[in-house]
């Protein structure tokens, strides 16, 4: 009888220690898997449930399994959704001063890129996304873009007149190819390859990691090195989700969110040079342009964006000119 009674004291006394709780939260991404994106998220939740010690657990939802980019934002700002490495077009929806990054041929190089988003431009969007429900912790790369069709090569801004070109819903894209002639038409990326097959769009504007990852050059005939912009991937949390946590639990998952942008960024670099003999080896017809012709024509984008937003476009630009 004694030792039952032991027994039941045991048990009860360890069903009554403190038990800890794992959080478990939601990514959200749109990236096919082995996309930089794709493969940086994936790290992203392995270092966050490392470095908090499985107290906060990440589950990734790629290929807009969680929802496209703009319904991820909204969930963000709802407090539904608790981190989204998002597109810049849709983020410039709820933040618009991030479509300045895309202004036409800006930057040299994706190393000029990075080093213009990491400084003074970086914090100022941080700052803008705060005051809007959201959390930049930090800008992984979506790439220098290029032109694709199945039409002709585009080798002069006459090229591309008349041809229905699909773009992310970002207005500086727009104003881009609007001004070059083009039909521009706003689609979510996950509808793009099944548009190109069917021929509802002649075209698409991605960098090359973008376009291998879901398979378009499958179903486009010319690449064309237009580089006539860069993008990045804010990579976002919630701040209803983020201030809830300790505040050293906010600096690891930064810290996180850093690593992730650094290894996001190395696959992006790597990529280019790769994917461009795959372009050759699958038939493809890759051509180089004269991109004086195109800057010229898109001058006036520059004059629209400082008309609306002054401040940001000063920055960048002159960031980009040191």
């Amino acid at each position: 009888m004694k030792k039952t009674l032991f027994g039941l004291l045991v048990a009860a006394s360890i069903m009554a220690l403190p038990v800890s709780a794992q959080q478990v939260l939601r990514l959200s991404h749109n990236a096919s898997p082995g996309n930089p994106k794709s493969e940086a998220s994936l790290l992203f939740a392995k270092l966050v449930e490392e470095k908090t010690e499985g107290r906060i657990k990440v589950e990734v939802g790629g290929a807009a399994q969680y929802g496209e980019d703009v319904e991820s934002l909204t969930n963000m700002r709802l407090g539904t959704l608790a981190f989204s490495a998002n597109s810049q077009g849709p983020t410039s929806g709820v933040v618009p001063e991030f479509s300045v990054l895309g202004l036409p041929f800006l930057f040299k190089d994706l190393e000029h890129a990075y080093k213009v988003i990491d400084g003074p431009v970086g914090d100022k969007l941080a700052e803008l996304a705060d005051a809007k429900g959201l959390v930049l912790l930090s800008l992984w790369d979506n790439g220098i873009r290029h032109v694709s069709n199945n039409v002709r090569p585009i080798k002069t801004p006459a090229d591309l007149e008349g041809i229905k070109l699909r773009t992310p819903p970002d207005p500086v894209t727009i104003d881009i190819f609007t001004a070059l002639g083009a039909n521009p038409t706003p689609l979510a990326f996950s509808e793009l390859y099944i548009a190109l097959q069917q021929g509802v769009v002649d075209g698409q504007e991605n960098p090359f990691m973008n376009i291998y990852s879901t398979k378009l050059h499958e179903v486009q005939k010319y690449i064309s090195m237009t580089a006539h912009k860069y993008e990045t991937t804010p990579f976002l949390a919630s701040k209803i989700v983020f201030n809830g946590f300790s505040k050293k639990d906010q600096a690891l998952i930064k810290e996180a969110a850093v690593e992730a942008a650094k290894f996001n960024r190395e696959e992006s670099l790597k990529s280019d040079a790769k994917l461009r003999q795959v372009f050759l080896d699958a038939g493809l017809e890759i051509n180089e342009i004269d991109s004086a012709p195109f800057i010229e024509k898109t001058k006036g984008v520059y004059d629209k964006w400082r008309k609306d937003y002054p401040e940001m476009v000063e920055l960048v630009v002159s960031e980009a000119r040191d």
